[in-house]
């Protein structure tokens, strides 16, 4: 089900909600490259790494719940939103997987469910509508895989911590993969009833 938000929409930029949003695309480069520095002869720092997605799970949940409270919900929010997670899932996935810590079987899963909605914001868009609206299965499952990223590089070690950490990592990474296609799946479901009712307008 798509997430039906009731309150007024402000044509505003520069709001506290969309700058924390442009704050965490700017984040998302700076995050690649701390996580793909031992890969180029550098340093590791995977510590530094965590804390910018961990600052940046902070700042997803805040713009969301700021923008409801303070009435600042905005078109360019909605875009800036699902974008800044959606370039924050493909950065990590290209750090982990060129780090060998995530398979290359799974960010293939993942970027297929990815194609997927692209294809459908493409019939979507040839149809006269609007990309689809977040709904909260796609942002449960972006929630887990942004729980399950970090435990993964943080298992990128040895010890204890590192063991609990893959552990519950990988709990995060299959719920988060099954709920990213589960989402996907419905988005399909979705345009293809919009491309129905058009065609039987017609």
């Amino acid at each position: 089900m798509e997430v039906q938000e009731t309150r007024v929409q402000t044509d505003r930029v520069l709001t506290i909600p969309n700058i924390l949003s442009m704050a965490r695309l700017v984040g998302v480069p700076v995050f690649l490259w701390l996580i793909l520095r031992p890969e180029f002869g550098g340093p590791k720092s995977d510590g530094w790494a965590l804390l910018v997605l961990m600052l940046s799970g902070i700042s997803d949940y805040l713009d969301g719940k700021l923008a409801r409270r303070w009435n600042q919900i905005s078109s360019l929010g909605r875009l800036l939103d699902p974008a800044a997670d959606r370039l924050y899932i493909l950065s990590t996935l290209v750090g982990l997987t060129w780090r060998e810590i995530l398979p290359l079987w799974l960010t293939a899963v993942l970027l297929a469910r990815e194609l997927v909605l692209l294809v459908m914001v493409g019939i979507l868009r040839r149809h006269g509508y609007p990309p689809p609206q977040v709904n909260f299965l796609g942002k449960a499952a972006t929630f887990n895989l942004m729980y399950a990223f970090p435990l993964l590089l943080l298992s990128d070690g040895s010890g204890w911590i590192a063991s609990l950490a893959a552990i519950f990592g990988w709990a995060f990474a299959g719920w988060g993969t099954t709920l990213y296609w589960w989402a996907g799946i419905l988005y399909v479901v979705q345009v293809r009833r919009l491309v129905r009712a058009d065609a039987m307008a017609d």
